[in-house]
């Protein structure tokens, strides 16, 4: 006897992406050093998901090489990373790729899975997958480090800044309660993680390094060479060693609740409003957990913005964040 699947049929969608490079990511090493550097800058390295499959394929290739030690993620241009593309010709959320981890393809998926699965795979998935990599990274960043980006720098062990980088998560504006690797509130104090998210401002370089989000903060002029003296200290020591200590220091977060809590509320699909995701994370106190419930949360959230407004981003697209974030720059008197 058989049973009628719940399912909802499968639709169609174009894909009408057109990609200006064919290499998203650059790859090179030197003195045990390899360099991945995003190369969309005339997007200011907007993450499509031809860069993201691209990032995981360099990844790969630098765990795989033995002659690597230590690996810096840079990006090309004047910015770190505007985040996600949102509005880039490049944008191909409806291209199917090889996937990386187990989850079904999104393209042909009706509703919130459409959505759901897609980030499960090329946001969440792979940020999980990027931290637990047994070999020290550190992420170079200059100028931008937006929503999206704040993910790529995050998951690296150190972070080295110049002085006029800046950091932003504004996506509270489109009616969601962060980006999916919800790292907020243990990369600062969940008080200050509620006023960068609440208020969506720009938290200068300086201020990330007074909380503890950044290791150094150096001169664009200097940022490279610092950046690479510190990989080569690094890469003296033994392999083993680095990938232990890497290993036992996110044990020890995960110990003290990130992998469980997130995944036990990751199946959670209820609303909630955006100040209750960092209240639920505090009382959480885990990584793990609370990016789950919050993955679940923001997924809700694209599908009440389409309900409300016809709209999964709530009508604030890239050109909406660049103009206000060059409005916020002209009233502090500052040049974008």
């Amino acid at each position: 006897m058989s049973v009628p699947s719940s399912d909802s049929e499968f639709v169609t969608r174009s894909d009408t992406s057109v990609y200006e490079t064919d290499e998203p990511v650059l790859y090179a090493v030197e003195a045990g050093i390899a360099s991945l550097t995003l190369n969309r800058p005339a997007f200011n390295n907007a993450q499509n998901s031809q860069m993201t499959y691209a990032l995981d394929a360099a990844l790969r290739r630098a765990v795989d090489d033995d002659e690597v030690k230590v690996i810096v993620l840079r990006g090309a241009g004047k910015h770190f990373s505007a985040g996600h593309d949102i509005g880039t010709p490049g944008r191909d959320i409806n291209k199917p790729f090889e996937r990386a981890h187990l989850w079904w393809d999104h393209t042909n998926k009706p509703g919130g899975e459409y959505l759901y699965a897609r980030e499960q795979e090329v946001y969440l998935g792979m940020c999980r997958r990027w931290r637990e990599l047994p070999k020290p990274t550190i992420a170079m960043v200059q100028g931008a480090c937006i929503a999206g980006g704040l993910m790529l720098a995050w998951v690296c062990d150190l972070i080295v800044a110049s002085d006029d980088a800046f950091f932003q998560d504004p996506v509270v504006r489109m009616g969601i309660p962060g980006v999916e690797y919800f790292a907020h509130p243990y990369e600062m104090n969940p008080r200050i993680a509620k006023e960068f998210l609440m208020c969506g401002d720009r938290m200068p370089a300086s201020r990330a390094y007074e909380v503890g989000m950044v290791n150094r903060v150096v001169s664009r002029d200097e940022l490279e060479a610092v950046t690479y003296a510190l990989a080569a200290k690094i890469a003296t020591q033994p392999r083993m060693g680095l990938a232990l200590t890497k290993q036992a220091i996110n044990h020890v977060e995960d110990l003290a609740g990130k992998r469980t809590a997130m995944d036990a509320v990751f199946a959670w699909h209820h609303f909630a409003h955006v100040h209750n995701a960092i209240n639920h994370v505090e009382d959480l106190a885990g990584k793990r957990t609370a990016m789950d419930a919050v993955f679940a949360w923001h997924h809700f959230a694209h599908v009440h913005n389409e309900l409300l407004s016809g709209d999964k981003l709530g009508g604030y697209d890239a050109k909406a964040m660049a103009k206000a974030n060059k409005q916020a720059a002209a009233s502090e008197g500052e040049s974008a």
